[in-house]
């Protein structure tokens, strides 16, 4: 799924370029490096870059970890779970009764 544009001939973009791929303020991606979130990057001398395929890569992954682009991941399609009981946890009362 490789996003190709005409503008961007090399495999790198610098910091300005990749935001402006992306969508982004430059200052949203300077914080998210800074905080270690967001697409990889790396340093290239003095100057910090990103790959395209990497920036194409992180935008598929934040769709497929959205529950709602993502209908695996809805919590309403799940199934519903059972409490099981175990050594620890005693079991929840059913009624007025049992308590």
């Amino acid at each position: 799924m490789p996003h190709t544009h005409p503008q961007y001939e090399t495999a790198f973009l610098n910091l300005p370029k990749a935001a402006e791929y992306l969508g982004l303020s430059t200052n949203t991606l300077y914080v998210w490096r800074h905080r270690r979130q967001g697409p990889p990057s790396f340093r290239m001398g003095r100057r910090v870059m990103y790959r395209i395929s990497a920036l194409d890569q992180w935008v598929h992954d934040q769709e497929m970890s959205d529950s709602r682009s993502n209908a695996a991941l809805n919590p309403l399609n799940q199934q519903p779970q059972h409490r099981v009981e175990g050594p620890g946890k005693p079991a929840l009362p059913t009624s007025k009764i049992d308590q």
